[in-house]
């Protein structure tokens, strides 16, 4: 583990224990997966621990500590869905996933601050801290030549979110590396490198071990890649292959 490791999770630790003395809710910033999983890896907080990212299945999410039942009270995350679209459609470029986010870290604005933006079309869904919201809604005006409007949406709407795209694949085994090496059309020896460089996730912790054997509706992240789900294997080939289902987030 690294300095800046270290400084994180004593950073986290703070939390806990604050969130705890307190008796109160007590925020992180959107942490991206890697960070997640060093959260995750300090174990269940006594104060209680729960995680959004503005809509089910988020990349980026922040974590909560304080249990509603010991508090007595429950509150909303300070999340904000901001929508951002065109002023003119018919004038609007081609943007992409790059462009909105060029457009929002231009402002100055530390990456913390937002979670997951969502694109669909010349039209993106941004999520990010409350406090933020006004800011982004009064300076935020182009993206690349196109001129845009914000507004804040009460939900990210369904065929904005990233949706399943279901597959058939033929693996030796449900060992991760052999999964990973089939979904993302590698060699063996490259997914266990990607795993041993920590840019494969499982459920939102950090794979450990490259022979961990996958459950049905496991989720897997694989950086650089894209996410998936493993639906299981439902029949073997006469060769000894399994056939498994997969659904990958397009």
């Amino acid at each position: 583990m690294n300095q800046e490791q270290q400084q994180f999770l004593k950073r986290i630790q703070e939390l806990e224990e604050s969130a705890w003395q307190e008796s109160r809710f007590i925020y992180t910033d959107f942490l991206n997966e890697a960070e997640y999983s060093d959260v995750l890896s300090l174990g269940a907080p006594a104060c209680g621990m729960q995680a959004d990212g503005g809509y089910e299945g988020a990349d980026r999410v922040m974590v909560r500590f304080g249990d509603p039942q010991t508090l007595g009270y429950d509150e909303p995350f300070p999340i904000t869905v901001l929508h951002v679209l065109p002023l003119l459609e018919k004038f609007a470029d081609a943007l992409t996933h790059r462009d909105f986010l060029g457009a929002v870290l231009n402002l100055g604005i530390d990456r913390r601050v937002t979670g997951d933006i969502l694109v669909k079309g010349s039209h993106a869904y941004v999520m990010c801290e409350s406090r933020m919201a006004d800011y982004l809604m009064e300076n935020l005006t182009r993206v690349r030549h196109t001129a845009v409007h914000v507004e804040i949406a009460r939900h990210v709407p369904d065929e904005a979110k990233p949706r399943l795209s279901v597959q058939e694949i033929q693996i030796s085994s449900n060992r991760l590396d052999a999964v990973i090496a089939q979904v993302c059309r590698l060699s063996r020896s490259a997914s266990q490198d990607l795993l041993r460089s920590g840019q494969v996730f499982i459920n939102g912790r950090a794979a450990e071990s490259s022979s961990a054997e996958l459950r049905e509706n496991d989720t897997i992240s694989v950086r650089h890649y894209g996410k998936f789900r493993y639906d299981g294997a439902f029949r073997t080939t006469r060769k000894g292959k399994l056939c498994a289902r997969i659904g990958r987030y397009v």
